[in-house]
């Protein structure tokens, strides 16, 4: 009998290992697996790289993951914000690896390793600082430059209802980079608030299939933290 369910955050994290790269589902606080990212602190694996749209939010969520130190290196769109202090301090001070990557491209790079695509070629980033050293070639009288896939070790994201199969819905904004990022991952493991019988998920509103999915663990329902705060003096 497949059940994919986990007993806790702790069992479904249990096998995250030292120098693994873990895709973190979230745009800014949205849709952010803070569950999953404080289980991660507790279970202590370092030296990860981590995979997700922002560089965290004041204290908390990917933010804490930072502060611990357990991060080597990140890769993101949008690293800087009024409080991304914990960011700010790390890469400053040369603790922490950024790779900047422009939001569409990091979407399709998840996307292509989750295809079994090789490579492809974008034009955005050419001309810029951000195709240095990269593979550029004209295509029908315009320019583009060579991007790889972004595989995952693991893929963290926060779904809204899933089945003992791994089956997942999602709410609103809060799928943004979940479902490519499970794809893209070796180990999905994914939060969800309500746990439903097989066939009560309409097979058409199925996001993720089960087939990408490992773990799936229930949580409470809380609200989500407002981000892009400064930080209280």
């Amino acid at each position: 009998m497949i059940n994919k369910l986990a007993d806790s955050v702790a069992q479904a994290l249990a096998g995250v290992k030292d120098g693994a790269t873990v895709l973190i589902g979230g745009f800014g606080t949205a849709g952010i697996p803070g569950e999953l990212i404080d289980g991660l602190i507790a279970q202590g694996a370092r030296d990860l790289t981590v995979v997700n749209n922002n560089a965290g939010n004041a204290d908390q969520g990917l933010a804490a993951l930072l502060k611990a130190g357990q991060v080597r290196k990140i890769i993101c769109s949008f690293p800087r914000q009024v409080d991304s202090y914990v960011f700010d301090d790390l890469y400053r001070s040369g603790k922490l690896e950024l790779e900047l990557v422009p939001q569409g491209n990091l979407a399709e790079r998840l996307r292509a390793a989750g295809a079994g695509i090789g490579a492809f070629f974008c034009p955005t980033a050419y001309g810029t600082e951000l195709a240095a050293g990269k593979e550029t070639r004209e295509i029908n009288g315009k320019h583009y430059v060579l991007e790889h896939p972004i595989h995952g070790d693991v893929a963290l994201v926060k779904a809204e209802k899933g089945d003992r199969w791994g089956n997942l819905t999602y709410r609103m904004s809060a799928r943004n980079f979940g479902p490519v990022m499970a794809t893209a991952a070796k180990t999905t493991i994914a939060t969800v608030h309500e746990v439903v019988e097989l066939g009560a998920l309409d097979p058409e509103a199925i996001v993720t299939p089960g087939i990408y999915v490992t773990h799936v663990v229930k949580i409470d329902r809380t609200a989500t933290q407002a981000g892009g705060f400064k930080k209280s003096a």
